[in-house]
């Protein structure tokens, strides 16, 4: 059934009548009539009975009329939401994440996102994965994208996966054969570590806060540039997850230990937005492209 007889058969059935329904789709009654026939042949069924007065439907065909009708209202409704995803031309949209997903996710992402929306304006804000939660949930950020730790009631998931911590070292440090390591391994060595691990803070030190021997933190910082960059000249390790490292590690320059300590090797990674606020075409493509690059990622070892 096409959309031609969708209209005439909707018409004929609001009217009561093949001539009245004619003159509002100003047409002929003859083609009107003649879809309608030439539909009831190819079921086998009447739809309308015929009487001098005009026409009333069958009960097939009142069965037909509400999937025709729904059919066109669901049609009217996708062409609404193309005509928005045509005509948006500005905009802006407003990012936050923790800094490993900005190095090894975003930019292509964005590219991509960029192709379907080439005036839509993004910021891109990094910090820490409490902070991207309570962005998100107090609207300050359209799109999160962070760990997935004490849940806020106001965010939403869109998506997530799984992104295990590991130890992130040159492949000539002595752990680096290891097919996996607990934390006690890496305590007598030097770990670059991220800002909020001087105030015992982060994921981590909530995690291993019952360790006897503390980590030996080498050097704070609050960018993940600075610390891959340490790690590569091998002032210390990483206990980070593969997201901010993956081309390294595929170039062999750094190597990925899985570690195995609970809470740290079942982390998972999701992107939030408000459970409070809407979600337009552009904000939705959004979500859909950076999910899709990071159900792409293998991030285990």
């Amino acid at each position: 059934m096409h959309a031609l007889f969708l209209k005439y058969f909707d018409e004929v059935a609001r009217h009561r009548s093949i001539r009245k329904a004619a003159a509002v789709l100003n047409v002929s009654s003859t083609s009107v009539n003649r879809q309608i026939l030439g539909v009831e042949r190819a079921l086998g069924v009447a739809l309308f009975d015929r009487t001098s007065a005009g026409v009333e439907l069958t009960t097939i065909g009142s069965i037909l009329l509400e999937h025709c009708r729904k059919t066109l209202h669901d049609f009217e409704r996708t062409k609404v939401l193309i005509d928005d995803l045509r005509d948006l031309r500005t905009g802006h949209i407003n990012i936050e994440t923790i800094d490993s997903v900005a190095y090894g996710i975003l930019p292509q992402a964005l590219q991509k996102f960029g192709q379907t929306f080439p005036d839509i304006s993004i910021s891109v804000t990094t910090a820490q994965p409490d902070e991207v939660m309570r962005s998100v949930a107090n609207g300050d950020a359209d799109v999160g994208i962070t760990f997935m730790i004490d849940m806020h009631p106001n965010v939403r998931v869109i998506s997530e996966k799984p992104a295990p911590f590991g130890v992130i070292l040159r492949p000539d440090h002595p752990l680096a054969e290891r097919d996996n390591v607990i934390i006690e391994d890496v305590c007598s060595y030097r770990l670059i570590r991220t800002i909020d691990a001087r105030g015992r803070n982060s994921i981590i030190d909530q995690v291993v806060s019952t360790l006897a021997a503390p980590l030996s933190t080498h050097m704070f910082t609050n960018t993940l540039f600075l610390a891959k960059q340490m790690i590569l000249e091998n002032q210390g390790i990483g206990l980070y997850t593969k997201i901010g490292f993956l081309k390294e590690i595929d170039q062999n320059q750094l190597k990925f230990v899985p570690l195995i300590q609970e809470g740290l090797n079942d982390m998972r990674i999701g992107m939030l937005v408000s459970a409070t606020q809407g979600i337009g075409p552009a904000k939705r493509h959004l979500c859909d492209v950076v999910s899709r690059a990071i159900r792409e990622l293998r991030l285990d070892a």
